[in-house]
This record gives C-alpha cells, sequence and structure tokens, in this order.
C-alpha cells in the first residue's frame, strides 16, 4: 500500500492527528495510525510530497489548503447509511414534536437539520417520513442537509443509491418513492426536492450557525467518531444557535450525559431525544 512507502512515524502521526482533531472533530489514536496513513497516503502522492510531514504542512500553512481540506473530508467520511436507520426518532419527530410544535402559530417554516449527513439518506427519509403523515400540506417545512465532505453531498444531489441503502425501509415505501435506474434507484424528484443540500463543516460556527438556528437537529452516528472534547465544543455550537424549545437527536449508541448539562435527556414515543435547556 501507499502509505507502507510513505511511511507515518509517531511523531508526523500525532500532529497530523492532532490538526485534524481541531478541524474536523474526528479523532483517531494511536491503534488507528494505519487507518489514518491509508486513508490519506494518496492524497500526499497526489499532491507530489514525499511524507506525510510535508502534508501537515501544507495542510497547517499553505494557501491552496483550503480546498485540500475538502479532499480530506472525502477521504475520511465514514459512508455507513441507510434509509430508515434508527426510525423511531424519525417518528418522534414526526408523530409527537411536530404535534406540539403545530399548536403554536409560527409564520415561518419550521427548520429541519440533518448534520453531517452523509449521501442523504437520513434527510430523504425524514421527507418520506412526513410525507407519509401529510404533513407538507399542513405547514411549510424546510429541510436543510449538509456534510463536510463534497463527494457525500454530491452523491446525495444525484439521489441515486444502492442497493445497501435499502436494507430498513419498509418495501411498500421502496416502491413508492423509488425508480429503478441504471446504477440503483432514483428518489422520487418530488421528495429530493423537498431537501436543501450543501457543503458545511460541523466544528466550524460560520459554517454551521445558519443551519443551527433549526428547532429540530439530527446529528446521529457522528460523535462515536468525535473526541468527548470535540463533541463538547460542537454541542455547545449548536445549543447557542438553537431556539427554545429545540430538540437534537443523536444516535443511540450516543450520549450527552457525561458531556454536557446543556440539553436535558427525554423519553420521546418510542425514542430519546435531547431537548434544549
Amino acid at each position: 500500500m501507499y502509505s507502507d512507502t510513505l511511511g507515518l512515524s509517531e511523531s508526523a502521526f500525532t500532529i497530523l492527528r492532532d490538526l485534524i482533531h481541531e478541524r474536523t472533530g474526528l479523532f483517531f489514536n494511536e491503534s488507528n495510525r494505519d487507518t489514518l496513513a491509508d486513508k490519506l497516503a494518496l492524497r500526499v502522492i497526489d499532491r507530489g510530497l514525499d511524507s506525510f510531514l510535508d502534508y501537515y504542512y501544507l495542510l497547517k500553512y499553505e494557501a491552496p489548503a483550503e480546498g485540500e481540506w475538502q479532499r480530506v473530508m472525502d477521504v475520511l467520511a465514514v459512508p455507513e447509511t441507510f434509509f430508515w436507520r434508527e426510525i423511531d426518532a424519525v417518528q418522534a419527530l414526526v408523530r409527537i414534536l411536530l404535534p406540539d410544535w403545530a399548536k403554536h402559530s409560527r409564520d415561518e417554516p419550521i427548520q429541519i437539520w440533518s448534520a453531517a449527513c452523509a449521501s442523504g439518506e437520513e434527510p430523504l427519509t425524514i421527507a418520506i417520513a412526513l410525507n407519509e403523515a401529510g404533513w407538507f400540506e399542513r405547514m411549510p417545512i424546510a429541510i436543510n442537509a449538509s456534510d463536510a465532505s463534497p463527494a457525500a453531498i454530491e452523491k446525495a444531489r444525484r439521489g441515486v443509491y444502492g442497493k445497501r441503502s435499502f436494507r430498513a425501509i419498509p418495501s411498500a415505501l421502496h416502491a413508492k418513492y423509488f425508480t429503478e435506474v441504471a446504477g440503483g434507484w432514483q428518489v422520487d424528484p418530488s421528495i429530493h426536492a423537498r431537501v436543501t443540500w450543501a457543503t458545511a463543516n460541523i466544528r466550524a460556527e460560520a459554517e454551521l450557525a445558519h443551519y443551527a438556528a433549526a428547532p429540530f437537529i439530527f446529528c446521529r452516528n457522528v460523535f462515536i467518531y468525535f473526541s468527548p472534547d470535540a463533541m463538547r465544543r460542537t454541542v455547545q455550537l449548536f445549543w447557542k444557535h438553537m431556539p427554545n424549545p429545540g430538540y437534537l437527536f443523536v444516535g443511540v449508541s450516543e450520549s450527552l450525559l457525561r458531556i454536557t448539562d446543556a440539553f436535558e435527556l427525554q423519553e420521546v414515543g418510542d425514542a430519546f431525544v435531547y431537548a434544549k435547556r
């Protein structure tokens, strides 16, 4: 492998790991040194560099680094997602939280943000569930979806998905909302149009502030890759910009209880949701 040729020394790994952690929140411990090397090796070679240390200096100090950081996010992205994943949280929104929200008169569209949406299955699941429940006919709803990886967002914008993306969605909904095309299944254009796609890093306040003003934020199965400190800082940014009431959905294997007291864990239907204090 390319990483075997380059070699990632302990010192280079530490400063490169820490730089990536500071910028993205993703944390690689010592046992993941080879994983990080394998992911970044081709980027080092493509930039014509001789070592990971040279790549660190490019990311840290050189003018072209901003565009290179987008490539870093592409290679570090974890694309594992699928439709109807952890659906209880989505149903808590659709069946309980939105009806409660609708009791109050509000002129502006309800904002829902799918942060770190990967290739788009999560926000499209939300859109399908909302459509099934008739919410789009009842009130204006805006769904924003973002990811730090431009490649992931480009796939989401295409809206074509392979077999693995459908392993949890009911077959009737698969048939109703997707059409088989070359390379997979195309999501119904009317559902796809319900989502606005963007590239944004949830560790950068300037990039997330607009989206985090939503009362409903889904940031699921992301924090499992973060350090506790990066998780705490990110959640605090969400809290800062969210309205009150505001609700944060994280993955079933993720917990904020030892991270922050800015949110209160509540049982909503069959899901657990964090409500802004």
